[in-house]
């Protein structure tokens, strides 16, 4: 596995990009890319593309499509105790997110660290509270790493309603190859995405490959504008590993339906093959709580094959965990398709 991949991959995974607010991770992808001597192109909703031309004009155009966005929270109340409350950015358990560390961002580069702890934190106070809590959006709340103990205190230090909440995401590879960390999904898709960049550079495909990297993705809209000139699109996201599942932390899957619906069977196909002609050991798999930027892309009318592949991801919208098996065959896959 390239040390580009996972060096690359921890930087970004430390970058915040809650859905809304991902403008420094798209910059440092760009810079990436351009940084490889590839011209790079933004969309009007803040996404990055770029292309890289094949060697046979009747190869076909091939999309690949990754998402910088993630999961992340925005201010929805300022509390009388100066606590916050929040909204989620993305779909995730309310109990997966306490005594995470978080950080606000506000106006004009004010920020502030926090925790969030529910409304009876203290087991010596309200231990029979917590032991039947549910943990919600109700309950649960931003405690600031600033003296404030009012609305008014917390606003003087220049938070309000509205402002984007990142995660803290604690990224660790250990010298085992696991990587666990928050945001897995789907930023380990985009370093993935690079290194298919540094490959294809260095032997171009016979067909061109367009590089799309969006950034709505978990709020549904993410690919919504299409893929430009593409006659084919492959989402890269990560796979769900879970009891009942066939994906693996150390696989690479082919998810063959969500619960947007199945998608391409020729192009799942000719996935399966290119997989077995490489020696890839492809996971084939089924996630009924997902959807991919190749849905959003059909559901926004684009007439285009699609499929989905990635890496296994355990936990997935929690604290995540996956192996650099999984990322290395992601990226042999993609790249045994390309030249197949």
């Amino acid at each position: 596995m390239s040390s580009e991949l996972s060096d690359f991959l921890l930087q970004l995974l430390n970058t915040p990009s809650p859905t809304g607010m991902t403008e420094q991770a798209v910059s440092l992808i760009e810079a990436e890319v351009m940084a490889l001597g590839v011209e790079t192109c933004r969309s009007r909703k803040g996404g990055l593309s770029w292309t890289l031309p094949g060697t046979d004009s009747g190869a076909g155009h091939l999309a690949l499509s990754a998402h910088a966005d993630t999961l992340g929270a925005m201010v929805k109340a300022v509390l009388p105790n100066g606590r916050l409350r929040l909204t989620q950015l993305g779909g995730y358990d309310w109990a997966s997110i306490e005594g995470e560390y978080v950080t606000v961002h506000g106006q004009d580069g004010v920020s502030v660290t926090g925790t969030v702890v529910n409304d009876f934190q203290s087991f010596h106070v309200f231990a029979p509270q917590l032991r039947e809590l549910r943990r919600s959006g109700d309950n649960l709340e931003v405690r600031l790493d600033a003296y404030t103990s009012s609305s008014q205190e917390t606003r003087a230090l220049g938070l309000e309603v509205g402002d984007f909440v990142s995660f803290e995401p604690r990224a660790v590879l250990t010298p085992a190859g696991y990587l666990k960390s928050r945001h897995i999904d789907n930023k380990a898709s985009v370093a993935i995405l690079l290194e298919v960049t540094r490959q294809l550079l260095k032997t171009p495909a016979p067909m061109t490959v367009g590089c799309f990297i969006t950034t709505y993705e978990e709020v549904g809209h993410g690919a919504a504008p299409g893929f430009g000139e593409a006659s084919e699109v492959i989402a890269l996201d990560m796979a769900a590993v879970g009891r009942g599942q066939t994906s693996s932390e150390h696989h690479v899957t082919l998810c063959v339906k969500d619960s947007s619906g199945p998608y391409d069977h020729a192009l799942g196909n000719r996935l399966r093959r290119a997989a077995q002609t490489a020696g890839i050991d492809l996971k084939v798999d089924i996630y009924p709580y997902y959807s991919s930027d190749a849905s959003a892309a059909w559901g926004a009318g684009h007439d285009l094959p699609a499929a989905l592949i990635g890496p296994g991801v355990d936990a997935s919208h929690a604290y995540e965990r996956t192996h650099l098996d999984a990322l290395e065959a992601t990226v042999a896959l993609v790249l045994a398709y390309c030249h197949a």
